[in-house]
């Protein structure tokens, strides 16, 4: 294989990397509403796209390797776009506890960390049950969940994604800066 071909195969793979990486994001900032957010990454992916595309269909005839390169960068990216989305945790989610024996130590811990917590009483099959509902960052639910699970290794848990959030009621945070600055909403 010509070196020039590969090194065209190798720019086309990364490029189409970082293509579909942007397009991961953008579709969940657009399910999110972030519509600002949304914008930018779906101008980034598509000029990125259409220079892509626009060098394969000028020279697939002569080397039709690039569209394994292409096919390649796709699957990577998409694997890539998830990782990042996973790792930048974006939004928030609804996060449901039901505890038989520690809700107040709970409630307690969590609003001491800076959460919001409501607690509602309820009736489960072994009997009654509290369920605390807190709305957080995704980014925070790990610390949450081992919290929680420290001092009630049995309790029950659902997490929801929760769309639109009302700021009045979210605790306040440290102002972002730098790159995060541009991940806030709207």
């Amino acid at each position: 294989m010509n070196w020039h071909i590969l090194l065209i195969g190798l720019l086309i793979f990364c490029a189409r990397i970082v293509d579909v990486s942007i397009g991961t994001l953008r579709t969940i900032v657009t399910v999110q509403g972030r519509t600002r957010l949304a914008f930018a990454l779906g101008f980034m992916e598509v000029t990125l796209w259409v220079t892509i595309i626009s060098t394969i269909v000028a020279k697939i005839h002569t080397a039709p390797v690039l569209a394994i390169f292409y096919g390649l960068g796709f699957a990577t990216g998409n694997v890539v776009g998830i990782a990042l989305e996973r790792k930048l945790a974006l939004g928030h989610l609804a996060l449901r506890v039901f505890t038989r024996t520690a809700c107040a130590v709970l409630t307690a811990k969590l609003r001491a960390a800076g959460q919001i917590v409501t607690t509602f009483e309820g009736e489960g099959r072994e009997g009654p049950v509290m369920e605390l509902l807190i709305v957080c960052r995704r980014r925070d639910i790990k610390w949450i969940l081992d919290l929680i699970k420290a001092d009630d290794p049995d309790a029950f848990y659902i997490i929801e994604q929760a769309r639109e959030v009302s700021h009045q009621q979210m605790p306040v945070y440290e102002e972002s800066t730098g790159w995060r600055a541009v991940l806030k909403r709207k």
